[in-house]
């Protein structure tokens, strides 16, 4: 049965568009259900479209917009629609009183289908595609002077029809992975090892530090026992070849882009892919 094409609905802060070819090549031939304990915007996991998954992230905000997607297309696309129509002629002060209410909902933990709406809006509109979070986990991305549509409305149709039998959770990445098992796969996106190790920036307010790293690696470790195939793609770090290195897995160096650098000169580097098969 042929899959249709879905490309990601929103855009992810270290997305795996640019690398999907060589993480593709590098996929097992055979598995039995896949995991994604980091989703974000799903490059890899809308490309394979398999048909066993689970997928994850800890960014509340994001799952929900998932399972709006999955659950309400129609009801979604309409509150896009009209937070996309309603847009003033001044573009920039639109873009702020949205990320206004979009926070206030947040602070009310009202995380229903406007608030997905919203989230995509921003995510069209905001620098570079990024999700960052103030101390009290306010989203402050500043405006991209954009007015394009947020959506189209052909690839939510799509992402809601696969999504029926997904199994989408929100939480931390361990206990997403506690039902793997031999010859399942599981492709680890976690948030990027800093190129700066004094410098950790999060996209939730939870964060994800170098005890954070740690504990992945341990779980590459367990999973890798379990008899998982597993693969994680990071920056090419001291930290990472650290965490992975000597113990038997395959590390496989890439050059990647850098899009969120500002300074253009910075925007090219080195990224891992490793697996233990």
């Amino acid at each position: 049965m042929r899959k249709t094409e879905i490309v990601p609905f929103v855009k992810w802060a270290g997305g795996k568009r640019q690398l999907l070819s060589q993480i593709q090549e590098r996929m097992p031939e055979n598995y039995n259900h896949y995991f994604e304990p980091f989703v974000g915007g799903g490059a890899v996991f809308f490309l394979t479209q398999p048909s066993k998954a689970l997928i994850n992230d800890i960014n509340k905000a994001l799952i929900n917009t998932y399972q709006r997607i999955c659950d309400s297309p129609k009801e979604f696309l309409s509150e896009v629609n009209k937070i996309d129509s309603e847009m003033w002629e001044d573009g920039k002060q639109y873009y702020y009183s949205i990320r206004e209410h979009y926070n206030d909902k947040l602070m009310k933990s009202e995380y229903d289908v406007e608030l997905a709406a919203l989230f995509v809006f921003l995510n069209k509109h905001c620098f570079n595609g990024l999700y960052r979070v103030n101390g009290k986990g306010l989203f402050n991305v500043p405006y991209n002077n954009s007015r394009r549509a947020s959506v189209e409305e052909n690839i939510i149709w799509a992402v809601s029809e696969y999504l029926q039998n997904i199994t989408i959770l929100q939480g931390d990445f361990e206990d997403a992975c506690k039902e793997a098992k031999k010859g399942d796969f599981v492709f680890l996106d976690s948030p990027y090892a800093p190129l700066n190790p004094t410098s950790f920036e999060s996209y939730t307010k939870e964060g994800f530090d170098i005890e954070s790293h740690k504990r992945l690696a341990k779980l590459y470790d367990e999973l890798t026992m379990r008899g998982c195939y597993c693969m994680l793609t990071n920056h090419n770090t001291d930290l990472i070849n650290e965490l992975y290195g000597n113990k038997g897995y395959k590390i496989d160096v890439v050059s990647v882009r850098r899009m969120i650098n500002s300074d253009a000169s910075n925007r090219v580097g080195e990224e891992v892919i490793i697996c233990n098969y």
